[in-house]
């Protein structure tokens, strides 16, 4: 077999096994039947192979192209003797298969498994698409062990939200990988894979890495810098924790995400000004009022249909949790306070319009009303708000046709805001967050570097582990021969002075090898010169995994089918 001695390091998970047996069992069928193919098998008990290092300039030929996790490399030799009584035609039937079975391998050892996202959002596909795929957040565990039984899947994860279904994926193979997905989720959802493929997109590893992290930030949200987004990627790491498939890349992804939209808040402070209308009608009236003044000033809101429940929201998310609400029917209402139960919310009936807003210091108006609601003649003779709320009664109109005549504008201790006056603060604040969201993409390359790096560290982890464990073997040896030399009546306390002694030596002597495996971004270091040192070590140390250890795993699986 021309197999390189790394190759089984990467390969030690049933997955990938699974795919050498799947990939070794359809040649079987395609040139004959089983059972003929058995006849010229010869026994494993038959077989010796001989495996040596593949030589440096080979590894680092493909170091270079960025295929260094594991590979497949043609100047690896492998030597196969068997029995001389063997018949040579059996030999080359195991040959032929062997063959088969390591360029079956070599499709995913070239490279490392890629980081996939396949979704679709609210600016890709029509919300009749996005309900059917839509995933509860009790059924993500379920979908992620669903995903993760997939052929090509080793890890996966779902973030699915009102504007968007995405799942990303580690996947062996990016081509079948994304074949895989996108029937499964045909399968869950009904729709046609024609249908997804028209409407979905695909991402791959650094690009998808940049992609969550702008959806964290809220770089892609409709509302630009909105937050409800960043809680629902921490739902995702919540939900995921101890869910086998929800893997050490996938989980680093996502938890690097969140400390990417907290920071891009923090120093660009993105969120910051009013971008939708009722937001913005919010807003305009708590800059009006006195800031000592917000927590109890008196509100009224007349309408409650979908603009007037968002100013009701707005309002409770600034920490006005009293108000009176003035509608037609009780109904939606009471719906509204049920929602928000933290808030204290006061129904009136649409007669007692005029008794309401004498009572109230700022009054929000949103009906589908024709006609005005309050004329001049309405508002003259209403009491006078207190000097603590600045001595005016504030009229917020985000209805068209407007609920407030223009008139009222003439009462002394009136003032009106209509919609064009939002616009205007809407306007500003867009353009202001369009600035902000150029900084945020700076800081979103920096981190995705920084991520890359981390995910790229992981390629050395198995080499720390090996060398540790042989200078422990090491260690463990020579101690025992020291005691034993020592007598058998060491003092416990010499004994323990001793092995303390030993692994004080082996961790200094270490320190120096591990920190040059290491490679996160916190030095100067660059990828590829982790990667030359671990293959050096490798070398020094003859850490490499031996063939016959991926041999043994493949025939034991054999035998249990």
């Amino acid at each position: 077999m021309a197999v390189s001695s790394g190759f089984a390091t990467t390969l030690a998970g049933a997955k990938m096994e699974t795919l050498l047996l799947n990939s070794t069992s359809s040649s079987s069928s395609s040139s004959g039947s089983s059972s003929s193919l058995r006849a010229h098998l010869v026994s494993p008990s038959q077989i010796r192979v001989f495996c040596r290092p593949a030589r440096y300039n080979c590894r680092r030929i493909l170091m270079q192209r960025g295929g260094v996790r594991c590979e497949v490399s043609a100047s690896t030799d492998a030597v196969v003797e068997t029995d001389s009584n063997i018949d040579p035609a059996k030999v080359s039937s195991l040959s032929a298969l062997e063959q088969l079975k390591t360029s079956a391998a070599d499709r995913y050892t070239k490279e490392r498994a890629s980081i996939v996202v396949i979704g679709l959002s609210v600016h890709t596909a029509p919300v009749e698409m996005r309900e059917k795929l839509a995933i509860p957040e009790a059924e993500w565990p379920r979908a992620i062990g669903e995903l993760c039984g997939l052929n090509h899947i080793e890890e996966a994860a779902v973030l699915s939200t009102c504007n968007r279904m995405e799942i990303y994926v580690v996947a062996l193979s990016q081509h079948r990988g994304v074949k895989e997905v996108t029937e499964w989720m045909s399968k869950t959802s009904g729709i046609p894979v024609s249908e997804i493929c028209e409407h979905r997109f695909l991402l791959y590893n650094k690009d998808a890495t940049q992609h969550l992290f702008e959806v964290s930030a809220g770089l892609d949200s409709l509302v630009l810098g909105e937050g409800q987004i960043l809680a629902q990627v921490k739902q995702v790491v919540k939900v995921g924790q101890g869910v086998v498939g929800f893997g050490r890349n996938i989980s680093g992804l996502f938890k690097h995400a969140i400390s990417v939209g907290k920071r891009v808040r923090t120093e660009t402070n993105i969120a910051a000004g009013a971008v939708s209308v009722s937001s913005a009608a919010v807003e305009l009236a708590l800059m009006k009022l006195p800031e000592s003044s917000h927590a109890t000033a008196r509100m009224l809101v007349i309408g409650a249909g979908k603009m007037g429940k968002l100013v009701i929201k707005h309002l409770v998310a600034k920490g006005c949790t009293k108000m009176v609400v003035v509608n037609r029917s009780e109904e939606r209402v009471a719906t509204i306070r049920e929602e928000l139960k933290d808030a204290e919310i006061i129904y009136k009936p649409l007669d007692e319009m005029l008794t309401c807003a004498a009572e109230a210091d700022v009054i929000f108006t949103s009906t589908a009303s024709d006609t005005p609601l309050f004329l001049k003649e309405d508002i003259k003779d209403l009491p006078s708000v207190g000097s603590e709320f600045g001595g005016l009664r504030l009229f917020i109109d985000i209805s068209v046709p407007r609920n407030v005549g223009s008139c009222v504008n003439g009462v002394e201790n009136a003032r009106v805001y209509n919609v064009d006056d939002l616009k205007e603060v809407v306007a500003a604040n867009k353009e202001d967050r369009l600035r902000k969201a150029m900084e945020a993409q700076a800081i979103i390359a920096e981190e995705s570097k920084q991520f890359e790096a981390w995910r790229d560290s992981l390629e050395t982890v198995p080499t720390i582990k090996k060398l540790r464990a042989y200078a422990e073997r090491i260690r463990a040896a020579e101690l025992d021969k020291c005691l034993s030399k020592m007598g058998e009546d060491i003092p416990k306390k010499t004994r323990r002075a001793v092995d303390d002694l030993s692994r004080g030596i082996v961790n200094k002597l270490l320190h120096g090898p591990m920190q040059h495996l290491r490679c996160d971004g916190s030095d100067s270091r660059t990828l590829s010169e982790t990667l030359e040192n671990m293959h050096a070590l490798n070398r020094m140390f003859s850490l490499e995994t031996e063939v016959a250890v991926l041999e043994q795993k493949l025939r034991a699986k054999t035998s249990q089918k």
